[in-house]
């Protein structure tokens, strides 16, 4: 035996407990010491059965990340999980923490299962582009029956222990220390005589409507394959023979491995704990941080403080008036009634939220205790200086002062306090309690304690937090303005904003760019267009027409009418935007021509890849996967594809470039190469390759 499994009996009982902390990942190494450990169970002749339990925090929490990417070493886990059923011996798991992937399979081989009531059971591979493979879409149906199983394996989502039993894939909840409970188990098994109970040799799942279930989830997916994949899985346990089954399943594990949809999602998981790992922050210590300040209570402040308070902070939120400070403290309550129903709080921590960890006031005084202060106005510079300088004569010396900006110069709402160090940007996504992305804005004069504190704040708040340099709109909204730019060209030139958005929610989009700014308010862009127009290039192609459907006051889903008519819980193109758009087409002098989504998409993606490309090259993202992890998670990018320049990587730089070219023989001034991009496909390297290389 090696240190990753310990082996010892307990008269009939022998007990395999794995050892690789924290969480008993499956690497080789545990793979083969269960291996060993199952052949020394079967040649001792006082062992009837064999308990696998876990050290640590879980039984099993999956494969080990470790070997990702790396050719597969023998013992295989389909193999491993075979093994462990096919035993004489009867054989039991006992479950605790999370059981997950890899984990799951390896206690669906045995032959009873018994966990913890806080036990977590799960097969997430779909959140990597995979399916199950090792059993367990052969197995789970045969215990649960075909639709939960599908409901599991595609959702990929964490199941708790009572659950769990409800649907038979545990045999039995019951608290106490894993092994001890899980040895008393096999002990009375063995002593009722009970008999070896393979789920490979129960009755078949009865069939449900296959293709419909597959509709189902592929639509759900937005095309994502892998959860519809595992539909044609489970569809094999009811239909083929057990092994036959195993072999259908391992056939489409192994074509998704191949797709570039795995490659994506690989991308993702990987880079989204990359994200706000950063060298220069390895020795920082971060300020310390109990009490929050939020000014304003708006939409974008009220979700701030819900999510500081679900943080566990205390906050001082400060609005103008009364009735102002009234509204917000409602659009709180509101949004932690909603986590009380969602049951992500009980009603008395709800109520101690509300009536101990908030104060709405009216006076900046309140705020001098304070640790951090966000100040969520108006985007406005004068407004927000003149926040700063309040914040400024108030705040005590060592707190940070925190913008949430989208657009603005921190460096300059900086300048207007006597301690610009201790000012840094947070830009939260709304619905801030909601949105996990948080993008840490950090100007030059901002010292590395505060930036640390920064994306401490994220990380206690459930954010992925990832740093951005300053420039108008950052990362996040500097990309946005690039590729809505390029939808807002198609547009003048003969799409329509409805094939737009029906070609990109093709491509994996939850809404299309023109139904997202419904849904975000045309004021919006309507306000940022005016801020940037004294300063516009004559070159730059501006439609008129958004700034029209403003003037009539027609600003989205708020008002009912924007570039859809909202009524009723009915959504439908407003035929006004099309008569406006035609317009000013022959204002222009333009002959429309037609656009298949196909080139919708390259040249949305093209115009978005670009601007990212600018954005790292010029230093505000320091590397390609935060750009990534903004677009997946702030601007609904379809995580399948791993984030645009992911996408970029897989189709090729060389071939990004090439569209960037060819469109710019219509319009150069929009479509000018980023130098990056120009160096990559030169160099015939990648944007990957910029994210293996040591941070600076």
């Amino acid at each position: 035996m090696t240190d990753m499994v310990a082996y010892e009996t307990h008269g009939a009982v022998a007990v395999l407990r794995l050892q690789n902390p924290p969480v008993n990942a499956l690497s080789q190494a545990v793979r083969q010491a269960l291996m060993q450990g199952m052949d020394r169970a079967e040649a001792d002749p006082g062992v009837r059965a064999v308990l696998i339990v876990g050290d640590g925090r879980a039984f099993i929490a999956g494969a080990d990340i470790k070997e990702f990417g790396k050719p597969p070493r023998e013992p295989h886990l389909p193999d491993l999980c075979d093994r462990i059923e096919a035993s004489p011996l009867l054989v039991v798991a006992s479950m605790h923490g999370v059981s997950l992937g890899g984990g799951l399979e390896v206690a669906l081989s045995a032959h009873y299962r018994i966990a913890q009531p806080e036990a977590r059971i799960g097969l997430p591979e779909v959140h990597l582009g995979l399916i199950p493979g090792a059993g367990g879409t052969q197995r789970l149906p045969r215990l649960t029956g075909a639709k939960a199983a599908v409901e599991v394996i595609t959702s990929g989502r964490h199941v708790p222990a009572d659950e769990a039993a409800r649907l038979g894939i545990i045999d039995r909840v019951e608290a106490g220390d894993p092994q001890a409970v899980g040895l008393a188990c096999a002990q009375a098994l063995l002593a009722s005589g009970a008999a070896r109970r393979p789920v490979s040799e129960m009755p078949a799942p009865a069939p449900i409507d296959w293709d419909a279930t597959y509709a189902k989830v592929l639509k759900k997916g937005r095309g994502q394959l892998s959860p519809a994949q595992a539909v044609r899985a489970v569809q094999a346990s009811a239909e083929l023979p057990f092994a036959d089954g195993l072999a259908a399943e391992r056939r489409i594990f192994q074509e998704l491995m191949a797709t570039d949809q795995r490659q994506g999602m690989i991308h993702a998981f990987f880079s989204e704990r990359a994200v706000s790992n950063l060298s220069e922050l390895a020795s920082v210590a971060p300020r310390a941080v109990e009490a929050v300040g939020v000014i304003g209570g708006g939409t974008m402040g009220a979700g701030i403080a819900t999510s500081a308070l679900l943080a566990g902070l205390s906050v001082v939120l400060v609005e103008r008036g009364q009735t102002a400070a009234e509204a917000a403290r409602a659009r709180i309550a509101g949004n932690l009634d909603g986590a009380l129903n969602r049951g992500k709080l009980t009603q008395e921590r709800h109520d101690a939220l509300l009536g101990q960890a908030l104060e709405v006031v009216t006076d900046y005084a309140a705020l001098a205790d304070v640790d951090l202060v966000i100040e969520a106005v108006f985007e406005d510079m004068a407004v927000k200086t003149a926040v700063f300088a309040e914040l400024d004569a108030v705040c005590k010396p060592g707190a940070v002062l925190a913008t949430n900006t989208s657009y603005l110069d921190i460096g300059e709402i900086a300048a207007q306090t006597s301690r610009p160090s201790d000012v840094i940007g947070l830009h939260f996504f709304s619905p801030a309690h909601v949105m996990k992305l948080l993008e840490v804005v950090v100007p030059d004069q901002t010292v590395p304690d505060v930036v640390a504190t920064g994306f401490a704040l994220g990380k206690r708040m459930g954010k992925v937090a990832v740093r951005s340099g300053v420039c108008d709109g950052f990362i996040g909204n500097r990309i946005m303005r690039a590729y809505r730019t390029a939808a807002d060209h198609m547009v003048l030139d003969g799409a329509t904003p409805f094939e737009i958005d029906a070609a990109l929610t093709d491509f994996g989009f939850a809404m299309g760019p023109f139904a997202v700014s419904d849904l975000a308010g045309l004021d919006i862009a309507w306000a940022m267009r005016k801020r940037l127009a004294p300063t516009r290039d004559p070159r730059e192609r501006v439609g008129r027409y958004p700034d029209t459907l403003c003037e009539a006051g027609e600003f989205g889903r708020k008002t009912g009418k924007g570039f859809y008519l909202y009524d009723a819980g009915s959504v439908e193109p407003n035929p006004e935007v099309m008569e406006l758009v035609m317009a000013e087409r022959a204002e222009r002098g333009i002959t429309p021509r037609g656009f298949s989504p196909e080139e919708i998409q390259r040249r949305y993606m093209a115009a978005m890849v670009n601007e990212a490309a600018k954005i790292v090259g010029e230093g505000i993202a320091r590397r390609p996967l935060d750009v990534d992890m903004v677009l997946l998670f702030g601007y609904g990018f379809p995580r399948y594809h791993g984030g645009p320049l992911k996408w970029a990587d897989l189709q090729g730089v060389d071939t990004v470039l090439a569209d960037i070219e060819t469109y710019a023989r219509e319009d150069d001034f929009f479509w000018q190469p980023a130098p990056l991009l120009r160096q990559l496909a030169a160099e015939g390297r990648c944007f990957d390759d910029l994210n293996k290389a040591p941070q600076t």
